[in-house]
């Protein structure tokens, strides 16, 4: 790619994310409210297909009610594998040069990773329902790293955040005033739990909102020198903080871990961790941080070497039915992007949602850019830093 053509690139992508917020997809599955009343996508050739698909999957995600639900109405038997980080799934797929699952599920901002090492394959358009997934989430991921050179590779499947989790028993958190900055706060040293890399963004955003850092967040991840000056400042203030660190967490066990067996008290992770927690009645709340909740879009890939290549396409309509979606939010606590699953979701979830993002923090969601493989080298190499320290 030319240095204009990943400029124009860079600045798509941060059109998309600015544009793209929960509201949007909110938007687009009210439109769509007269077509999931019409009833649920039949799935095509279900019987036909039969055989199986391999899904090498989150940790977590894929439900054994959505197993036995997609087997039943499709015939197909789904062969699931998980995985607990991005690094872990595309160093795997790597290895095996593609090959050994048919449907993975990265990040869309990683995707253009997995097409630069020839592990993925375009998607054939005609083959997948699109009508069953939100119309935002569809042409909001095409800028964010789910089209690459005019070729689709990636079906939106969920979005969630990375945000500000808590216990309320311990920590009296309000959206507003919680910030990134509270982890760091003297009374917590020794009970917060972080994700290596992740929890440097959120320092980022911090220092950002205090005229801290040397260069706007967003800029870093399209320039190196800005990427190193920036990386600079933030492992300053992360390593003269690690003392307050309780436990890193690198995926969803050892998030819900930290609080429920290891002490932690507040932390920067994913929602479905604090919803799992607070699923056991465990006091622990999850809010938006005033600086922006860390948001990131998920969604279906079709690898290289796809052996079972109609089945694949058969998990993915499957998905963009609403009952299926709702299995996977009632399920995840994340949110999917199959039109009509709010109608499913459980009061639980519901409320879930409403107190994690209240007033304007919808509006407010900080999308990850896309993160190309020489972002993911500097990022890697700041984040040992920070563990090592």
């Amino acid at each position: 790619m030319t240095d204009s053509a990943e400029k124009l690139s860079s600045q798509a992508t941060q059109r998309a994310a600015r544009a793209f917020t929960r509201r949007t997809l909110l938007k687009g599955a009210a439109a769509a409210g007269a077509l999931s009343a019409a009833g649920p996508f039949i799935v095509r050739n279900a019987r036909a297909a039969s055989g199986e698909v391999k899904l090498f999957a989150w940790s977590g995600y894929i439900s054994p009610e959505m197993i036995a639900d997609f087997e039943k109405k499709t015939g197909i038997k789904a062969v699931l594998t998980e995985y607990g980080t991005n690094d872990e799934l595309l160093n795997q797929l790597r290895a095996s040069g593609g090959a050994g699952f048919d449907v993975i599920m990265p990040t869309v901002d990683r995707v253009p990773n997995y097409v630069e090492y020839e592990l993925v394959q375009p998607l054939d358009e005609s083959k997948v329902n699109f009508d069953g997934c939100i119309d935002s989430a569809v042409k909001g991921s095409a800028g964010m790293g789910g089209v690459v050179d005019g070729k689709r590779y990636l079906a939106p499947s969920d979005w969630g955040t990375e945000a500000i989790a808590f216990d309320n028993t311990v920590a009296k958190l309000q959206y507003g005033q919680a910030s990134y900055g509270d982890l760091w706060k003297p009374e917590y040293k020794g009970q917060v739990t972080v994700r290596g890399h992740s929890s440097l963004i959120g320092i980022a955003l911090w220092l950002e909102s205090q005229g801290k850092l040397p260069h706007p967040v967003r800029q870093q991840f399209t320039e190196e020198a800005k990427a190193r000056a920036n990386f600079d400042a933030i492992i300053k203030v992360a390593t003269e903080n690690k003392p307050s660190v309780g436990q890193f967490w690198s995926n969803e066990n050892e998030a819900q871990g930290a609080f429920r067996t290891n002490g932690c008290v507040i932390g920067q992770t994913w929602d479905s961790s604090a919803a799992t927690l607070r699923k056991e009645n465990l006091p622990v709340r999850f809010v938006a941080p005033k600086e922006g909740a860390l948001a990131w879009m998920e969604g279906f890939c079709i690898t290289k070497g796809a052996q079972n290549l109609a089945q694949a396409y058969e998990w993915i309509n499957w998905y963009y039915t609403p009952q299926a979606g709702a299995l996977y939010s009632n399920h995840t606590s994340i949110n999917t992007t199959s039109k009509g699953a709010e109608q499913y979701l459980s009061d639980f979830n519901k409320q879930f949602f409403a107190d994690a993002y209240p007033g304007d923090a919808l509006d407010k969601l900080w999308w990850w850019p896309i993160q190309e493989a020489w972002y993911v080298s500097i990022r890697n190499e700041y984040q040992d830093r920070f563990l090592a320290a």
